[in-house]
């Protein structure tokens, strides 16, 4: 009979418990900053690939070590921003659809992704038709998918994604070009959301405001080492090591920070959400696919 000393104490009412992920990751074998195309972007300043590579790797294994499952696809020479598996797509439950990029640097990562989805067990695969950059701009918050528009993606994507995938999209315009992704500026939580209001137009901030009344706000300090830009399991929150504000207020909603360095990819406008394409596994209110 177990003593009332080797008693497990119950878990408080509404604690939060991380859940099993899937996630899809690029190594950065080819990674290099030789052009500019968003402010973070200096090409006089030298890469240290073999840095890249080494936090790359602490962070697919900080993922598995967490009970994540990732998956990895081959980059491609001269495209050093595959790794930011993120931008190639978006996949939600049986349904995947792969980017179609703003950049002509970019433009050859969307059929390189594709080619990918199209290879996996999914019912239905399409390539975009608009300019769209996957996760980049599109976050999965529950029962409807919040999209960003003003830098990448085009508004005629959003309506495309919400046909294709038969869930409400809520357009958000950037407007700081620093954040030019809306995975830059917001964050999907477990049940709310951390954002940098000032990264959003009036309108799309006072939205998100009514949307998300208890919603985490971020410092400009936070949100310049892109410290949104991070991953949440429902309990663990992979981010940047440097956002450090942001971490606390994780901590006091339950939360648990993660802190990972990618000083490298940052070079690039990247951390760990960039780095981060997520499998989704269920399409929440979504009528089953009769095609």
């Amino acid at each position: 009979m177990t003593s009332a000393a080797t008693l497990r104490a119950p878990e408080p009412m509404g604690a939060r418990r991380p859940t099993p992920r899937r996630y899809l990751m690029c190594r950065p074998d080819h990674f290099d900053v030789y052009y500019a195309i968003n402010p973070w972007m200096d090409t006089t300043a030298p890469v240290d690939r073999a840095l890249a590579l080494a936090q790359w790797e602490n962070l697919r294994a900080t993922f598995e070590r967490h009970g994540h499952t990732v998956d990895v696809i081959d980059g491609v020479p001269a495209l050093p921003d595959m790794v930011f598996a993120a931008n190639g797509g978006l996949v939600i439950g049986d349904r995947a659809l792969s980017a179609r990029f703003a950049n002509p640097e970019r433009a050859a990562e969307g059929p390189a992704y594709h080619d990918w989805l199209s290879a996996q067990r999914f019912a239905r695969v399409s390539a975009a038709r608009e300019t769209n950059e996957g996760e980049g701009d599109f976050a999965i918050a529950h029962d409807k998918i919040l999209a960003g528009t003003g830098f990448r993606s085009s508004r005629a994507a959003h309506e495309e994604v919400q046909e294709f995938f038969e869930l409400p999209v809520i357009s958000l315009e950037l407007i700081d070009p620093r954040f030019y992704h809306l995975d830059t500026a917001l964050m999907v939580l477990d049940d709310t959301i951390a954002y940098y209001p000032a990264a959003f137009s009036g309108e799309s901030a006072r939205l998100l405001a009514g949307m998300y009344p208890d919603a985490i706000i971020a410092t400009e300090e936070d949100a310049n080492v892109l410290g949104l830009n991070g991953v949440c399991d429902g309990y663990h929150v992979f981010l940047s090591e440097k956002a450090v504000a942001l971490s606390e207020q994780l901590r006091a909603r339950g939360y648990e920070p993660v802190g990972i360095e990618l000083s490298e990819l940052l070079k690039a406008g990247g951390s760990v959400k960039c780095c981060t394409l997520e499998q989704h596994s269920v399409r929440t209110a979504v009528r089953p696919s009769t095609d």
